[in-house]
Order: structure tokens, then C-alpha cells, then sequence
């Protein structure tokens, strides 16, 4: 399949039990007006802010792993409803999966190290887990807590899909604080704070490329 880092189908039996990478690359990018996941990191690697992304995932011990976004592995069930809708549709693919390990794909510092103690506080807590001030990146269990709070913020959206665009509006989810409010949760400190670094501009991004020197 091609929604996954290695080259091994995704086992729907293991997923009741493993946790599941998301990379998070369905936003519009409106603010850097280019596509975020596809800005380079380096002029020697290559590598692209998706591949960066999948492979420190990899590398935080992730075994299976989807990107989010229309143009990607799984497109939004509910548009232009940002993170939350990604999660929403993400879950809705793998209903089963035991919990979510989000990444936006906008962190050019991001670590594996951060990821791994971000995952397993979380696993040891059964609680979402984020850094203190983040909300994303994201240690999420799919709990009853978190089916609950997606079918009620998008209730009225998956059964009414154009009922939203009459009025010429973008649709909008609900924001990851507002699902944090309904769910067991914990912020944890980090003691590297650079890792949390986005880029949502263009000149967010070219202080990240001078500060890792290409």
C-alpha cells in the first residue's frame, strides 16, 4: 500500500493494537502560498518536508504511517475542517487503531527523541499528550472520549455536506484545544523547545534554512 513508510501492507489486526503515525499535510498553505509539505529541506539531501516528516516517525519507532490531506493517503472526509477533520477521517479509515501519533508537517526541527517521549508518556498515562504550550504534535488514544466529541463536532457536517457552503463560507472543525477540553489530557515539558519550531511563512521558512545552514 502506499499510505505507509515500508513497503508492508498495513495489518488492520495489528492496528487494534499499534499506534498509528499520522503526518498532518491536508491545510490550504494559504500563508506560506506554497505547498508546505513539498518545501525542501536541504540542497543536498533533497528531501522534502513529507519525506522528513514519514522518516522521523519512522525513527521514533512508528511502524505504520499515513499523511492526511487531500492529495495524500486520506483525503478529509469533512473539508477545510483543519486537524481535527484529519484526525476525523484518519480515524474513520482505521477505526480500530489503538492511538494516533500526529505530526504536522510543518516542523523542520522535529526529533525523534521529542516523538518517542512524546508517545510513550502518553502510552504509560492513556492520556493525549502534547508539549506544554503545543497542541500538535500529538499523542492521541482512540478512546470512547474521542469518538464521542468527533461525532458530535461533525454530526451535522457528514450528514448534511453542502448544507455549509450555501452562505459562500469555508467549512471549519473544531480546533485540537477544543477536543483536548473533552478528553483526558496532559502537557508535558520538553526541554529542546527549538523542535517546536513551525513554519507557516515564507519567512519562518527561510529563518529555518539559515539556521540549519542550507
Amino acid at each position: 500500500m502506499k499510505n505507509i513508510v515500508n513497503t508492508a501492507p498495513i495489518d488492520t489486526a495489528l492496528l487494534s493494537y499499534e499506534c498509528l503515525g499520522v503526518v498532518l499535510a491536508g491545510g490550504l498553505s494559504s500563508r506560506m502560498g506554497y505547498d508546505k509539505a513539498k518545501l525542501v529541506r536541504g540542497n543536498n539531501s533533497l528531501q522534502s518536508m513529507l519525506a522528513f516528516s514519514k522518516q522521523t516517525l519512522t525513527n521514533s519507532g512508528i511502524n505504520n504511517i499515513v499523511v492526511s490531506g487531500d492529495q495524500y493517503d486520506i483525503p478529509d472526509k469533512v473539508e477545510k475542517s483543519g486537524p481535527v477533520g484529519g484526525i476525523l477521517s484518519v480515524l474513520a479509515k482505521y477505526p480500530n487503531v489503538k492511538s494516533l501519533l500526529i505530526l504536522p508537517v510543518d516542523l523542520p526541527f522535529m526529533t525523534a527523541k521529542a516523538l518517542t517521549d512524546l508517545r510513550i508518556k502518553g502510552e504509560l498515562s492513556h492520556k493525549a499528550t502534547f508539549f506544554e504550550g503545543h497542541s500538535i504534535p500529538l499523542y492521541l488514544p482512540n478512546s470512547s472520549y474521542v469518538e464521542l466529541f468527533l461525532t458530535q463536532a461533525f454530526a451535522h457536517n457528514l450528514t448534511n455536506e453542502h448544507s455549509l457552503l450555501n452562505s459562500g463560507e469555508a467549512k471549519k472543525g473544531p480546533s485540537i484545544k477544543a477536543l483536548l477540553k473533552n478528553i483526558p489530557h496532559q502537557a508535558i515539558q520538553i526541554n529542546d523547545k527549538a523542535v517546536l519550531f513551525n513554519t507557516n511563512t515564507p519567512e519562518q521558512w527561510q529563518q529555518a534554512k539559515q539556521q540549519l545552514n542550507f
